[in-house]
Protein backbone atom coordinates (compact mmCIF):
# COMPACT_ATOMS: atom_id res chain seq x y z
CA UNK A 1 0.00 0.00 0.00
CA UNK A 2 1.20 3.50 -1.12
CA UNK A 3 2.40 5.51 1.68
CA UNK A 4 -0.47 8.11 0.73
CA UNK A 5 -2.98 5.05 1.80
CA UNK A 6 -1.86 4.55 4.59
CA UNK A 7 -1.91 8.03 5.97
CA UNK A 8 -5.06 8.81 4.70
CA UNK A 9 -6.33 5.44 6.56
CA UNK A 10 -4.18 6.58 9.85
CA UNK A 11 -6.37 9.98 9.83
CA UNK A 12 -9.67 8.09 8.53
CA UNK A 13 -9.46 5.83 11.76
CA UNK A 14 -8.51 9.06 13.75
CA UNK A 15 -11.20 10.68 12.65
CA UNK A 16 -13.99 7.71 13.17
CA UNK A 17 -13.13 7.41 16.83
CA UNK A 18 -13.28 11.38 16.85
CA UNK A 19 -16.66 10.93 16.09
CA UNK A 20 -17.82 8.01 17.77
CA UNK A 21 -17.47 10.16 21.28
CA UNK A 22 -17.54 13.99 20.20
CA UNK A 23 -19.88 15.58 17.62
CA UNK A 24 -18.21 16.69 14.82
CA UNK A 25 -18.58 20.20 14.47
CA UNK A 26 -16.50 20.05 17.78
CA UNK A 27 -13.94 17.98 16.16
CA UNK A 28 -10.74 20.16 14.50
CA UNK A 29 -8.18 19.51 12.71
CA UNK A 30 -5.78 19.46 15.21
CA UNK A 31 -7.32 16.61 17.26
CA UNK A 32 -7.60 14.45 14.31
CA UNK A 33 -3.79 14.80 13.72
CA UNK A 34 -2.76 14.61 17.74
CA UNK A 35 -4.90 11.70 17.80
CA UNK A 36 -2.68 9.75 14.93
CA UNK A 37 0.71 11.39 15.68
CA UNK A 38 0.61 13.39 12.61
CA UNK A 39 1.09 17.04 12.17
CA UNK A 40 -1.69 19.54 10.55
CA UNK A 41 0.87 19.79 6.93
CA UNK A 42 0.25 16.03 6.76
CA UNK A 43 -3.74 16.44 6.98
CA UNK A 44 -4.05 19.63 4.83
CA UNK A 45 -1.51 17.71 2.00
CA UNK A 46 -4.13 14.83 1.81
CA UNK A 47 -7.53 16.62 2.59
CA UNK A 48 -8.95 19.96 2.18
CA UNK A 49 -10.81 19.84 5.65
CA UNK A 50 -12.57 17.55 7.49
CA UNK A 51 -15.36 17.29 5.44
CA UNK A 52 -13.17 16.09 2.66
CA UNK A 53 -12.43 13.71 5.07
CA UNK A 54 -15.57 12.05 6.24
CA UNK A 55 -16.37 12.43 2.23
CA UNK A 56 -13.24 10.39 1.46
CA UNK A 57 -14.15 7.73 4.57
CA UNK A 58 -17.62 7.06 2.73
CA UNK A 59 -15.91 6.76 -0.72
CA UNK A 60 -13.41 4.30 0.37
CA UNK A 61 -15.33 2.16 2.03
CA UNK A 62 -18.88 2.21 1.01
CA UNK A 63 -18.78 3.43 -2.94
CA UNK A 64 -15.39 1.53 -4.00
CA UNK A 65 -16.54 -0.96 -1.79
CA UNK A 66 -20.12 -1.81 -2.58
CA UNK A 67 -21.43 -3.86 -5.35
CA UNK A 68 -23.75 -1.28 -6.47
CA UNK A 69 -24.31 -1.58 -10.07
CA UNK A 70 -24.18 -5.79 -9.52
CA UNK A 71 -27.49 -5.71 -8.02
CA UNK A 72 -30.46 -7.42 -9.84
CA UNK A 73 -33.01 -5.36 -8.07
CA UNK A 74 -33.85 -2.08 -6.02
CA UNK A 75 -34.28 -4.42 -2.90
CA UNK A 76 -30.89 -5.81 -3.21
CA UNK A 77 -29.48 -2.22 -3.67
CA UNK A 78 -31.24 -1.23 -0.59
CA UNK A 79 -30.27 -4.55 1.24
CA UNK A 80 -26.60 -3.77 0.71
CA UNK A 81 -26.98 -0.20 1.41
CA UNK A 82 -28.94 -1.02 4.83
CA UNK A 83 -26.24 -3.52 6.11
CA UNK A 84 -23.51 -1.34 5.40
CA UNK A 85 -24.79 1.42 7.12
CA UNK A 86 -26.35 -0.21 10.42
CA UNK A 87 -22.43 -2.09 10.63
CA UNK A 88 -20.85 1.56 10.23
CA UNK A 89 -23.83 3.52 12.60
CA UNK A 90 -21.78 5.13 15.34
CA UNK A 91 -19.93 7.12 12.45
CA UNK A 92 -23.10 7.75 10.16
CA UNK A 93 -25.11 8.96 12.70
CA UNK A 94 -23.09 11.65 13.63
CA UNK A 95 -21.39 12.54 9.54
CA UNK A 96 -25.23 12.13 8.69
CA UNK A 97 -26.25 15.14 10.96
CA UNK A 98 -23.56 17.10 9.28
CA UNK A 99 -25.56 20.24 7.17
CA UNK A 100 -24.13 22.46 4.69
CA UNK A 101 -21.54 22.26 1.34
CA UNK A 102 -19.45 19.69 1.35
CA UNK A 103 -21.62 18.06 4.25
CA UNK A 104 -21.85 13.99 3.79
CA UNK A 105 -25.51 13.82 3.02
CA UNK A 106 -25.28 16.21 0.09
CA UNK A 107 -21.83 13.83 -1.14
CA UNK A 108 -24.04 10.79 -0.42
CA UNK A 109 -26.96 12.48 -2.58
CA UNK A 110 -24.47 13.45 -5.65
CA UNK A 111 -22.79 10.03 -5.41
CA UNK A 112 -25.86 7.81 -5.26
CA UNK A 113 -28.07 9.52 -8.11
CA UNK A 114 -26.40 8.19 -10.73
CA UNK A 115 -27.27 4.64 -9.52
CA UNK A 116 -30.38 5.28 -8.76
CA UNK A 117 -31.10 7.08 -12.03
CA UNK A 118 -30.24 4.46 -13.87
CA UNK A 119 -32.55 1.75 -11.91
CA UNK A 120 -35.82 4.34 -11.96
CA UNK A 121 -35.23 4.10 -15.60
CA UNK A 122 -35.95 0.72 -15.77
CA UNK A 123 -38.71 0.59 -13.41
CA UNK A 124 -40.40 3.78 -14.93
CA UNK A 125 -39.53 4.23 -18.43
CA UNK A 126 -42.26 6.29 -18.71
CA UNK A 127 -40.76 9.01 -16.73
CA UNK A 128 -39.64 11.99 -18.84
CA UNK A 129 -38.02 13.82 -15.84
CA UNK A 130 -36.93 10.86 -13.80
CA UNK A 131 -33.13 13.05 -12.56
CA UNK A 132 -36.39 14.84 -10.29
CA UNK A 133 -37.95 12.02 -9.45
CA UNK A 134 -34.58 10.36 -8.55
CA UNK A 135 -33.31 13.13 -6.09
CA UNK A 136 -37.12 13.32 -4.76
CA UNK A 137 -37.07 9.45 -3.39
CA UNK A 138 -32.97 9.58 -2.69
CA UNK A 139 -33.78 12.59 -0.17
CA UNK A 140 -36.55 10.41 1.33
CA UNK A 141 -34.83 7.75 1.40
CA UNK A 142 -31.60 9.16 3.07
CA UNK A 143 -33.77 11.04 5.74
CA UNK A 144 -35.82 7.56 6.12
CA UNK A 145 -32.22 5.83 6.91
CA UNK A 146 -30.90 9.21 9.13
CA UNK A 147 -34.39 8.82 11.46
CA UNK A 148 -34.07 5.16 11.52
CA UNK A 149 -30.33 5.04 12.85
CA UNK A 150 -30.33 7.79 15.46
CA UNK A 151 -33.79 7.06 16.93
CA UNK A 152 -34.06 3.92 19.70
CA UNK A 153 -35.04 1.59 19.78
CA UNK A 154 -32.51 0.54 17.15
CA UNK A 155 -34.01 -2.75 14.94
CA UNK A 156 -32.34 -4.24 12.42
CA UNK A 157 -31.53 -4.28 8.93
CA UNK A 158 -33.65 -7.13 8.20
CA UNK A 159 -36.82 -5.57 10.56
CA UNK A 160 -36.42 -2.14 8.84
CA UNK A 161 -36.32 -3.09 5.17
CA UNK A 162 -39.63 -5.53 6.35
CA UNK A 163 -41.15 -2.73 7.58
CA UNK A 164 -40.43 -0.18 4.49
CA UNK A 165 -41.25 -2.91 2.08
CA UNK A 166 -44.91 -3.26 3.74
CA UNK A 167 -45.38 0.22 4.08
CA UNK A 168 -44.25 1.07 0.52
CA UNK A 169 -46.19 -2.19 -0.79
CA UNK A 170 -49.48 -0.31 1.37
CA UNK A 171 -49.24 2.80 -0.30
CA UNK A 172 -48.65 1.50 -3.59
CA UNK A 173 -51.63 0.13 -3.14
CA UNK A 174 -53.91 2.77 -1.57
CA UNK A 175 -52.50 5.19 -4.26
CA UNK A 176 -53.66 2.84 -6.92
CA UNK A 177 -57.01 2.55 -5.61
CA UNK A 178 -57.19 5.75 -4.66
CA UNK A 179 -56.43 6.63 -9.12
CA UNK A 180 -58.88 3.86 -9.81
CA UNK A 181 -61.43 5.58 -7.68
CA UNK A 182 -61.29 9.10 -9.18
CA UNK A 183 -61.58 8.00 -12.66
CA UNK A 184 -64.99 6.73 -12.11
Amino acid sequence: MPDSNITKKALATAMKEQMAKTPFSKISVGDICDACGMNRKSFYYHFKDKYDLVNWIFYTEFIETMHLSAQSNGWGLLEEICSYFYRERVFYCNALQIQGQNSLYSYFLETMTPFLEVLSREMFPQLKHISFFSVSLLDAFLSTIVRWLTEEPQITPDIFLAELKCFLSGFAKAALQSLDETEL
